[in-house]
């Protein structure tokens, strides 16, 4: 499993020609750093007399942070598992109808489960992004700029793992399946780059002289 992978080990099999892992395992890593950033900014805040009113939130908040933390580090490993079959279904024969017929079969589902792993992935990657949001409001001036770092990273994951959503969209037959994938990342790619540019904006108001 790539979440039990040591970084070195991780970077190396990612830059190697192995399938897994790719863009979509680099997007979960990628995402989950950025909500550890925000988990920090909430560590470095709880307890502190100048932000008692929003304890119990920051509390509430540090707990889901942990969980989101680990559903995008998840979803490492549940983007390989996706796209596994879809690579094995690129080497089946074609050189009969049956095998044609068959391998399109194949495809067509893994078609939809490759892309259904970065949906799920861009899902999840938006209320992280919502939390850090919050936490550029509520958390300790001091380490506001990792907020500003965490929901930077988050936006990038998101963009890449819309990317890992259309490349297989593309190639589906089911076009009213696509295009119903297509509309919802679509949707999480509007919020999220809203909610992005207000939070950096915020902090970029705190911390540039």
């Amino acid at each position: 499993m790539m979440t039990e992978m040591k970084m070195d080990d991780f970077l190396e099999v990612l830059s190697s020609s192995e399938p897994v892992p790719g863009g979509g395992g680099a997007c979960g890593y990628v995402a989950a750093v950025g909500m550890s950033l925000g988990n920090m900014v909430l560590a470095l805040t709880t307890g502190k007399k100048k932000y008692a009113e929003y304890q119990a939130e920051i509390e509430q908040l540090i707990v889901k942070a942990k969980e989101l933390t680990g559903k995008l580090a998840e979803c490492m490993d549940k983007d390989a598992e996706s796209f596994k079959p879809l690579s094995e279904a690129y080497g089946l024969p074609k050189d009969t109808e049956e095998q044609i017929k068959a391998r399109e079969e194949i495809m067509a589902k893994a078609l939809v489960a490759a892309s259904e792993a970065p949906l799920a992935m861009m899902e999840l990657i938006l209320e992280a992004m919502k939390l850090i949001d919050r936490i550029s409001v509520i958390g300790s001036r001091i380490a506001i700029s990792d907020a500003g770092v965490g929901i930077t990273m988050c936006e990038a994951a998101m963009k890449g793992a819309s990317l890992n959503v259309f490349i297989n969209t593309k190639l589906m037959k089911d076009r009213e399946k696509a295009e119903e994938m297509n509309f919802k990342a679509d949707r999480l790619l509007a919020e999220s780059a809203e909610i992005e540019e207000a939070a950096f904006s915020r902090v970029m108001d705190v911390v540039r002289p």
